[in-house]
């Protein structure tokens, strides 16, 4: 898996860094909300299909289907996508340059400021997806921890569909604090150890709140050089990705000695902590 997350931070990357060459103004907004959308629903869509298939041919068998698939998708996009050139000349950036360049992002404030503000209140709300399989234990259903895991799904492709198609730009600025916030606050709940119907709308309200990047989107791509836009988007997916994956390790850990309820309980305090660390990022641009 750790193998897996390596060329598919490079490629989010590269995804990420030519969408601006292909939209232009908030309509870039709109095709950020389009990718979360998708990640959204596709998730919704593989737990459903993953426990069908799970079923029908066991886990290695689903594995090796999964494997397929990526297959193909790559061959699409390389069949489908069309060149673009080099955004620089000269050779290829190696190990080096990379830290040189990632090293040069995080000295600039304004990016040092948007990287952490989307970074961590996320991360930390990823923390209490590593013991939803135990909390659907707890609760007497274990059955419910798949439909668990898909309403934070779905609430980030409810929360990506309405604030980035039906909210105005100005407002998308405005709704960046009380969406950070949405990601943490929603999990306090947890302490009255909700049922699963109740803990999934606790949880769809949270991943609703993962809209507010959509409010950052605009400010991260201005403030980073276009010739190194593509290493940007790269170190602030690198680092979603590490931080979420401590994360949610953490909580896991956390949750052999604390009762899952707690942990996510304690995760959403943290997460909420973090958005008001980055307040002041979070603000509209005057």
């Amino acid at each position: 898996m750790f193998v897996t997350g390596v060329p598919s931070a490079v490629a989010s990357a590269s995804r990420t860094a030519l969408l601006p060459d292909l939209l232009d103004g908030d309509r870039y907004v709109l095709g950020r909300a389009v990718f979360s959308m998708a990640a959204g629903g596709t998730q919704v869509l593989g737990f459903a299909a993953g426990g069908m298939l799970i079923a029908a041919v066991g886990a290695p068998g689903a594995l090796w289907i999964t494997a397929a698939t990526c297959l193909a998708s790559a061959g699409l996009l390389r069949l489908r996508l069309s060149h673009h050139p080099r955004r620089r000349s000269g050779a290829s950036a190696g190990i080096s340059e990379t830290w040189q360049v990632n090293r040069a992002l995080l000295r600039r404030p304004a990016v040092r400021a948007l990287l952490l503000a989307q970074w961590l209140a996320p991360a930390l709300m990823v923390g209490a997806e590593g013991v939803l399989v135990p909390y659907a234990a707890q609760v007497g259903a274990p059955d419910a921890a798949g439909p668990l895991f898909a309403a934070v799904a779905a609430g980030m492709f409810a929360g990506n569909l309405i604030v980035g198609r039906l909210v105005r730009p100005v407002s998308r600025e405005r709704l960046a604090r009380p969406l950070a916030l949405a990601l943490g606050l929603p999990l306090l709940g947890f302490a009255l150890h909700p049922a699963p119907g109740y803990a999934a709308i606790l949880l769809a309200v949270s991943g609703f709140g993962v809209a507010y990047r959509l409010a950052l989107a605009r400010r991260f791509l201005d403030a980073v050089p276009e010739t190194q836009r593509g290493q940007a988007f790269g170190l602030l997916l690198t680092g979603t990705m590490t931080l979420q994956g401590l994360a949610a390790a953490a909580g896991g850990a956390l949750g052999e000695i604390a009762a899952p309820a707690l942990v996510v309980t304690l995760a959403g305090a943290a997460s909420a902590i973090a958005a008001l660390m980055s307040w002041r990022t979070l603000s509209p641009t005057p």
